[in-house]
């Protein structure tokens, strides 16, 4: 069984919203594309939204699928996806990340070469690279 995750990558003025994880964990502490798991029941569009607001209190609208990748980590099949998002608010109320800031690509690969990104969403940047010639 396939465990899925998606991640809503949210692009103004070529830069890409990033967030950084409480110290909790095995990947405590480190930056992502924020989402999370989807719930039995859920689509994909469906567990963004309720991400977006569980770890932010902002309201998104979900956009454009943007591409996926596969991969096994403690043994279990896992797809992560990536959709392209929009903020519908700028009130965040941070809750489950310490920091979170806007971010070029160049500077989200130094974050992925130092180790210091999701190994999941790092998967996901290459696509996010592509999309990016449409901004």
């Amino acid at each position: 069984m396939t465990m899925n995750s998606v991640a809503g990558v949210i692009i103004e003025d070529r830069k890409i919203f990033i967030a950084k994880r409480v110290a909790k964990g095995d990947m405590g502490g480190r930056w992502e594309f924020p989402g999370g798991k989807v719930e039995d029941g859920e689509t994909d569009e469906q567990a963004l939204v309720r991400e977006y607001e569980e770890e932010f209190r902002v309201r998104i609208r979900v956009g454009a699928y943007i591409g996926g990748a596969e991969f096994e980590r403690h043994g279990n099949r896992h797809a992560a996806r990536a959709y392209e998002a929009v903020l519908l608010g700028r009130d965040f109320v941070v809750s489950e990340h310490t920091a979170w800031r806007w971010a070029h690509i160049e500077e989200i690969d130094a974050l992925i070469q130092q180790n210091t990104f999701v190994p999941s969403d790092a998967l996901l940047a290459p696509f996010i690279k592509a999309r990016l010639q449409f901004y």
